[in-house]
């Protein structure tokens, strides 16, 4: 059993004793903090949370004992049922909420559960506020209402649909130009929310959909994270249907993949990449990813003639770059797309509209917009130590050996050297440090990483 507590929120396996796994107390006891923060930092005497998850198979369970604990810390409650992330974000802003908590483990398998937690913007908290939420947590510092002060719930199952109109009225999204180029297309939402929403979506827009694993049920058929060994199906069934391209997303929807249509990958890395490209060549403005993602997107930026601006890895972090430097899109390489035109928050429905208006008025197929941008491969990596050594002073290390080069340290230490880097992260949790490495080819990919794992074992005496 696991128990994975952060500033974004709290992550475990169903079952197990509490404290060990994801329990009833635990969700109890998380939600109530979560309820006692808001007391704290909001004088409203009648606080409102939005509260959403997606389809696994634990979701019901999860969702009655949070609702539950708000109404009992005199919280009401919007319940949106069965919504993506995105979807709660939005609902968030749009109920003049004062926060929200989605439940969903995003790609994690279906034993895993979170609450994931929302400020008054429908934005992931921030580090302070985070770490204040798990103090509580740890000081049982709870306080209830009597039972003439509880908090109500009310339901309200449309926001799945009011935020496709959201998207849909977006000025960067062309729905004749998408039923003219009449499309039809493959949706894999591995049996959770996604496979309610994408298609709803699509639709709308005048694609012909071919649903695969879009039942809503929790039972996920192969391993949830969007990544190409756990896309066979959809990548076979885009060809058998000749349709112009498969899309992917996760049980919470907001990551986003895409097949094109002879079944290759189009690349998680380069979601954002093209739907940067579109809304660049439409109006400028600067872009931001983390330091793990491709270096595609600064080609792109580049291209275009705009600023590229890296960030810490976490979409709280790449938030905060977009919002210091203006940038007018965003995201990471697992296919998070960020368009601050609707919210600052990773979403697929976005990311699925802007990617097939651009796919529209290009005239290309899927395969060829791929083969339109710089090819790059990463290579993911991670080295073991042991508990003794200090993780910190290895980094330092290395990069006191690569000082030479272009070095950036706000998110451990990334080394830039011609067109390939290297990132180095400690694990917060285990004395591991991960390695990510990307090059034009495969091989010099994994050649570069293979090179700073030989040096940290060298600098380790390993």
């Amino acid at each position: 059993m696991a128990l994975i507590k952060s500033i974004s929120g709290i992550r475990g396996t169903i079952g197990g004793s509490a404290g060990e796994g994801l329990s009833p107390i635990d969700i109890v006891k998380f939600t109530a903090a979560y309820a006692q923060w808001l007391k704290e930092t909001n004088s409203s005497l009648k606080h409102k949370v939005v509260v959403g998850r997606d389809a696994r198979i634990s979701g019901e369970m999860v969702q009655k004992l949070v609702v539950g604990t708000l109404m009992g810390y005199g919280v009401n409650v919007i319940d949106a049922g069965l919504a993506t992330t995105p979807t709660v974000e939005v609902a968030v802003t749009m109920e003049n909420a004062d926060g929200g908590i989605i439940l969903t483990a995003s790609h994690n398998p279906k034993q895993w559960n979170a609450l994931k937690l929302l400020n008054s913007k429908g934005e992931f908290l921030s580090d302070a506020d985070g770490k204040r939420i798990l103090t509580i947590a740890e000081t049982d510092a709870y306080s209830f209402v009597n039972v003439d002060d509880l908090g109500k719930v009310v339901g309200e199952a449309s926001y799945n649909q009011k935020h496709i109109d959201m998207v849909l009225s977006l000025k960067s999204v062309d729905v004749k130009a998408v039923k003219d180029a009449k499309l039809k297309v493959v949706v894999d939402a591995v049996n959770s929310v996604g496979g309610v929403v994408i298609p709803d979506l699509l639709e709308q827009m005048g694609v012909e959909v071919v649903k695969l694993y879009c039942e809503p049920n929790g039972l996920f058929p192969h391993n949830p994270e969007p990544l190409p060994e756990h896309l066979v199906d959809i990548a076979n069934l885009v060809v058998q249907e000749k349709a112009h391209l498969g899309i992917v997303v996760d049980p919470d929807v907001d990551r986003l993949a895409f097949v094109c249509e002879d079944g290759s990958m189009f690349g998680e890395e380069y979601t954002l990449v093209a739907v940067a490209d579109y809304l660049l060549s439409q109006s400028k403005g600067n872009v931001v990813s983390n330091l793990s993602s491709s270096r595609a997107l600064k080609d792109i930026a580049i291209k275009h003639g705009v600023e590229y601006y890296a960030s810490a890895v976490g979409e709280v972090n790449v938030v905060a770059k977009m919002k210091e430097v203006g940038a007018v899109i965003g995201g990471e390489g697992n296919g998070g797309v960020i368009y601050p035109e609707i919210h600052y928050g990773r979403d697929a429905l976005v990311g699925v509209a802007i990617f097939l208006t651009h796919l529209a008025h290009s005239k290309k197929t899927c395969l060829e917009m791929r083969n339109s941008y710089p090819n790059y491969f990463i290579s993911k990596n991670k080295i073991e130590l042991t508990p003794a050594i200090n993780v910190d002073q290895v980094l330092e290390k290395v990069k006191a050996k690569y000082a030479d080069n272009q070095i950036n340290d706000i998110d451990g230490v990334r080394i830039d050297i011609e067109n390939k880097w290297v990132h180095l992260r400690k694990s917060n949790t285990e004395p591991i440090i991960r390695i990510y490495s990307e090059a034009p080819t495969s091989a010099e990919a994994e050649a570069f990483a293979g090179q700073i794992i030989a040096d940290i074992r060298s600098i380790c005496n390993l």
